[in-house]
């Protein structure tokens, strides 16, 4: 786990931590690291946990199905991000989402409960990743209720109109990269894959996008 050492200490979770307290930290938290091929699941639902995941390599989403199989994306994460933080923190509370390997991922996994009571050590970082683990969860509210109000939007153009400019505010600027293909952006707006790509099209013939596969621009503020 060394060659990540400074990828983790650049991460939120180990924000104002010494580097060198990273080491005994980790094994403070009982980090683990994983392996995981595209497609395999990190967590399923209807697990429990202890442990919060945080990308090292690759990327992971959050994913849910529903009786019929449909799926929806609730989130992306990528090197240096944590995942399933809520859960890890209330373990009697059954996952009700799938955490899977968008591509080939390297994760570690800590143990929350470490984090969030005071080890026999009484490492002094503790004060300080309960504070960064309350805003990790805060902005992850945060997130969800970006996706909630993109997905209000009454057509697949409000919907996208609202994802692309809340992507570039994010990015500071007109151009940026998404972390979905088109069937995952369709999947996470919850629209058809099909009717999403046409107008996808005609937003580019009207002159206000223009993109290349995952990449945008941004070309006329003023349809925002």
């Amino acid at each position: 786990m060394d060659r990540y050492l400074p990828l983790i200490g650049r991460s939120p979770l180990f924000e104002r931590i010494d580097a060198a307290d990273l080491e005994p930290m980790l094994q403070c938290l009982g980090a683990r690291q994983r392996s995981f091929p595209k497609g395999a699941y990190v967590f399923r639902m209807g697990d429990h946990t202890t442990s919060m995941g945080m990308v090292l390599e690759g990327s992971v989403r959050l994913e849910k199905e529903d009786y019929w199989g449909n799926r929806s994306i609730l989130a992306s994460f990528g090197p240096g991000q944590s995942f399933a933080e809520v859960y890890a923190c209330e373990p009697d509370l059954a996952l009700d989402i799938n955490v899977v390997a968008a591509e080939d991922a390297v994760v570690v996994l800590l143990d929350v409960g470490r984090i969030t009571s005071m080890c026999p050590s009484s490492c002094a970082f503790h004060a300080r990743l309960i504070r960064n683990l309350l805003g990790i969860i805060a902005k992850r509210t945060h997130a969800l209720t970006r996706k909630i109000e993109h997905t209000a939007k009454r057509t697949t153009r409000a919907k996208l109109l609202s994802y692309l400019s809340d992507q570039a505010e994010r990015a500071e600027s007109s151009r940026f990269a998404i972390p979905f293909d088109r069937q995952e952006l369709a999947d996470y707006l919850s629209v058809d894959r099909s009717a999403m790509c046409a107008e996808l099209s005609r937003m580019k013939k009207d002159g206000i996008i223009d993109y290349n596969r995952n990449r945008f621009e941004i070309v006329r503020r003023s349809a925002l």
